[in-house]
């Protein structure tokens, strides 16, 4: 999927590629036991729903085809964990760990969600949707066909990241931080507000619209060392 986007050379306008989202088809669920997760975990095919993780230990676990509704995830560890072709609806906590993790196929929804370890994750196929996620570090992650749709995010870190395929649709982004990081085919126009606090050098991949290129244009002289005088 292709997008028109302003700007261009005589050929005309560039052409930014849309992401490609996931299509998550879950089957017929069987209810968690229940008790604590276990580091190495292998959870198939099951339905997670009003679960207290908080604190619990699931380091390097895989989630293959299931759903975790309305979970409190406080303090979880969940480093180096596979999510896979599953949706997360609810999740609520602060600090969860998920560092160096893998989510490919998966949709999180309205997500209530402080201090998220991403760094060193890899996403792939998935939508964020709904919620406001605050302070999400995704420091040195790879992100690829990834959406992140009608939801709040507070000074996210996206600092060393890879973007590919990223849109960023009825989304607010509020003092993000873009330092080091590479893009290719980002769409911010549906960010509103986009505010960028580091690295507005590192845009280029990036598509933005004429007014939020006039409400950036204060950081970007500031960045280029231009004095700007009425």
């Amino acid at each position: 999927m292709a997008r028109r986007a302003m700007g261009g050379g005589p050929a005309g306008p560039a052409v930014v590629k849309g992401a490609r989202r996931p299509e998550v088809r879950l089957p017929t669920l069987e209810p968690w036991a229940g008790g604590e997760l276990e580091p190495d975990g292998d959870y198939d095919g099951l339905e997670f729903r009003d679960a207290d993780l908080a604190g619990q230990d699931g380091v390097g676990a895989r989630f293959m085809d299931c759903a975790l509704t309305d979970c409190a995830v406080d303090e979880t560890a969940l480093g180096r964990a596979r999510v896979l072709d599953s949706v997360l609806t609810g999740l609520r906590g602060v600090g969860t760990h998920l560092a160096e993790s893998t989510f490919r196929d998966v949709e999180v929804v309205d997500a209530r969600l402080g201090g998220t370890q991403l760094h060193g994750a890899v996403l792939e196929r998935v939508v964020v949707r709904g919620g406001k996620i605050d302070y999400l570090n995704l420091r040195e992650a790879r992100l690829k066909d990834v959406v992140f749709a009608s939801c709040v995010l507070v000074e996210p870190d996206f600092a060393g990241a890879s973007l590919e395929r990223v849109e960023f649709v009825d989304c607010a982004l509020k003092e993000a931080d873009f330092g080091g990081a590479t893009l290719k085919d980002v769409d911010l126009r549906g960010a509103a507000p986009l505010e960028i606090v580091r690295g507005l050098d590192r845009l280029s991949g990036a598509v933005i619209t004429t007014g939020q290129l006039l409400d950036l244009a204060p950081a970007l002289a500031a960045g280029l060392g231009i004095r700007v005088e009425g």
